[in-house]
């Protein structure tokens, strides 16, 4: 009787569902791979890029938008609205992958229970004349099914939807027709001004260039189908660009994205949203995942970490933003990072390992990677380029971002008095943080974890402990078994193993 009670309560209660969620808006997240704020909107040269100029033109571009540190890992930040150290997710494609923590779910599930159809796009319009990489990438275990489809075709008649479509072009290697003029592009003062520094950096102007090309056509798409007045287009990239100094590490270049929102003008735009405005605000990317569940008319779950920044749920804002890093491929690290409107303070907690320690994904991919020891031999970089081939990396950085924003100069061991009361707020800021969030990065991976995950792994090469330190006592196990395994030029060849950074 009550099993009957139950069919009959959920069949009346269904076309009311129906109807409530008949007066959503469609979500359709635009999501660039190693994308930094390269847009002609964001104030880049030798980049033509009018469609999402475009899009900000109609809708709100976000200046101070943080989302990093590579792609696995803020992806599984993204799709929970979780910070990735918080449910363990921080190192890169980890081989322990583990179940989220109880009240912790991926986006989908939240807006499938609210009403939505949820789609990861591969299948194009024709139209559009390619495919979706349908791309997720996460870094821990779920029961659910993340998504209901992957065809395009589908959007129409499953109304109101949550749908992503992911971008590779601005992901290594970059292929896209030529555009931007090496001679003209202008290149960060860290990096050699050298051609082929200048190669490098126009050929991923010219792949930003081809992202745009291919949002027109799914902008054309959303009219064509009679979709465009009731969705609500929101680009940005998963993580900083795939540069020497940007993904994989904790500078502004590694987590700064672009973020644009549009609203149709058929729905009415949120509090706290301006067409046609620039927003300022200190935001990170696991509050998009917040501001799309109060977008849906959904109220952020109990234990959501990201904060709603559009709305009548919309929450204080932030004064601060947090990033981190940890391993990548067979490079260990560990930095946390804070910032606030004017300071990034860095902690480095493996200060041993330097900047330019082995990574395979890097020396295959990076041209500047593999220049910048070869001009440091020839001494031929400048002060600011030197840092980067230092045998180690400093246990703190500070950078007045007003005045230093390619955060050269470094303040930590200043006597000026504002960066001397920076750096101890934001010091106890991050270390607050850390705590609070329950960061699992405390803990190193063993090295059967370390090379479940990364076969290449050598520990004699890929692991430099400090004699002495808390960190050399935990990492025992690697300094032990650096004599289990050969010098890398000794080891086995592998089968070639293709990069999906």
């Amino acid at each position: 009787m009550k099993l009957l009670i139950s069919i009959l309560t959920a069949l009346m209660l269904a076309p009311l569902a129906a109807l409530h969620a008949a007066d959503k808006p469609n979500i359709l997240w635009l999501i660039a791979e190693d994308f930094g704020q390269h847009l002609g909107c964001y104030g880049t040269k030798e980049v033509s890029t009018p469609n999402l100029d475009g899009l900000a033109a109609g809708g709100v571009r976000y200046t101070h938008f943080y989302n990093g540190m590579v792609c696995s890992v803020s992806r599984s930040a993204l799709m929970t609205g979780m910070y990735a150290t918080t449910i363990g997710a921080q190192n890169h494609r980890t081989a322990n992958k583990q179940a989220l923590p109880d009240g912790v779910r991926p986006l989908t599930g939240w807006l499938r229970d609210a009403g939505y159809f949820t789609a990861n796009l591969v299948e194009m319009p024709a139209g559009c004349g390619f495919k979706g990489t349908g791309k997720t990438d996460w870094n821990f275990l779920t029961a659910e099914k993340p998504f209901d489809s992957s065809k395009w075709g589908d959007l129409k008649s499953h109304q109101p939807f949550y749908a992503q479509v992911n971008f590779h072009e601005t992901h290594r290697v970059n292929k896209a027709p030529k555009h931007a003029d090496p001679a003209k592009v202008e290149i960060p003062p860290y990096y050699p001004d050298h051609e082929i520094t200048r190669q490098d950096w126009a050929e991923y102007l010219d792949a930003a260039t081809e992202l745009d090309r291919k949002i027109g056509t799914i902008i054309e798409a959303l009219k064509t189908d009679g979709l465009a007045d009731n969705t609500i287009v929101v680009f940005f990239g998963d993580n900083g660009q795939a540069h020497v100094r940007g993904k994989q590490f904790c500078y502004e270049e590694g987590l700064l994205v672009p973020l644009i929102i549009q609203y149709p003008k058929a729905i009415v735009a949120p509090a706290h949203f301006k067409p046609g405005s620039v927003d300022e605000r200190m935001l990170q990317g696991i509050d998009l995942s917040a501001t799309t569940l109060a977008i849906a008319g959904i109220a952020k779950p109990q234990k959501m970490q990201g904060h709603v920044f559009l709305g009548e749920r919309c929450e204080p804002d932030q004064r601060y933003v947090f990033g981190h890093r940890d391993r990548c491929d067979m490079t260990v690290m560990r930095l946390r990072t804070v910032r606030d409107e004017r300071y990034r303070y860095i902690h480095n907690f493996t200060p041993w390992v330097p900047f330019l320690a082995f990574n395979e994904y890097k020396t295959k991919q990076y041209p500047v990677w593999t220049l910048l020891p070869k001009l440091h031999a020839e001494g031929k970089l400048t002060p600011a380029q030197e840092i980067l081939c230092q045998p180690t990396m400093p246990e703190e950085e500070l950078y007045d971002m007003g005045s230093d924003p390619w955060q050269i100069n470094n303040l930590a061991k200043s006597d000026r008095p504002d960066a001397k009361e920076a750096l101890v707020r934001l010091r106890g800021v991050l270390d607050q943080w850390i705590e609070d969030t329950n960061d699992q990065g405390r803990r190193f991976e063993t090295l059967a974890e370390l090379q479940a995950a990364e076969p290449r792994f050598v520990p004699a090469r890929d692991w430099r402990p400090q004699p002495g330190t808390k960190e050399a006592a935990e990492a025992e196990f690697l300094r032990a078994a650096a004599k289990e395994r050969p010098a890398v030029e000794e080891a086995p060849k592998k089968k070639k193993k293709k990069s999906q950074e």
